[in-house]
């Protein structure tokens, strides 16, 4: 597997909260954890990613499909919803809070999905490692952290070093989703896509709404506090 240079992730876009369960999302663990849930090799973190970590997804899922990525899924509203739509393809989600993993397990299971793998593990960092070039049909990255101070903008997840990774990584019809509520964020953004070389903008500034991203309580509250969603849509040059 071709790998690009490792992005290096001393300052991280998260924040961990507590790992402590409740009684349902302890159930849900204890159930799908061993089948969903993909072990990596940890670098100095529990969530960063070894550089000498390696999956072969075709043998977790047990099947060659399509693959598609989630970097942040949160409690799987999206990832659930993405799953049921499209049942051809392989779907892993990247979240580094446990009972938020905890939470899309039960959330996959109520609703029959099984095409679904989750790694607890800080997703931008394992893009470059455990995924070939050209290997990703989507990318799905919705309500990032925006990180409003200015001091803070540096742990934004959407960077150059990472969208020079996700150009590498996409297929050649591949797609990039993100989608956010804040303004300035929505602008840093499409001035960093904009600025790669190895990705082209897929509308004339902001895409239309991606029309299977559920509407999650989160970005209702955006919308109840009068805040405009921009979505953004890049493909591989």
């Amino acid at each position: 597997m071709p790998v690009a240079e490792r992005i290096h992730r001393d300052v991280v876009s998260y924040v961990r909260r507590s790992a402590r369960m409740n009684t349902a999302q302890q159930r849900a663990w204890d159930l799908h954890h061993d089948d969903w849930v993909v072990p990596l090799d940890a670098g100095e973190r529990a969530t960063s990613v070894a550089a000498s970590a390696r999956v072969d997804w075709s043998a977790i899922f047990g099947r060659q499909a399509p693959l598609m990525v989630e970097i942040g899924s949160g409690t799987g509203h999206a990832i659930t919803e993405l799953a049921l739509a499209h049942p051809e393809a392989n779907l892993v989600a990247f979240e580094v809070f446990t009972p938020a993993v905890a939470s899309t397990l039960g959330r996959l299971a109520r609703h029959g999905v099984t095409n679904v793998r989750m790694v607890i593990a800080d997703g931008a960092q394992a893009l470059p490692v455990v995924f070939d070039e050209a290997g990703i049909t989507e990318l799905w990255t919705f309500f990032p952290d925006p990180w409003h101070k200015a001091r803070h903008h540096k742990r934004r997840l959407v960077s150059a070093e990472l969208t020079r990774v996700v150009a590498s990584r996409l297929t050649t019809d591949g797609t990039w989703r993100l989608a956010t509520d804040w303004d300035d964020y929505a602008e840093a953004m499409l001035a960093t896509l904009a600025a790669e070389p190895g990705l082209v903008n897929r509308h004339d500034g902001w895409a239309p709404r991606f029309e299977l991203r559920p509407l999650t309580k989160y970005e209702q509250r955006g919308l109840e506090a009068g805040r405009t969603i921009h979505d953004l849509a890049f493909g591989r040059r």
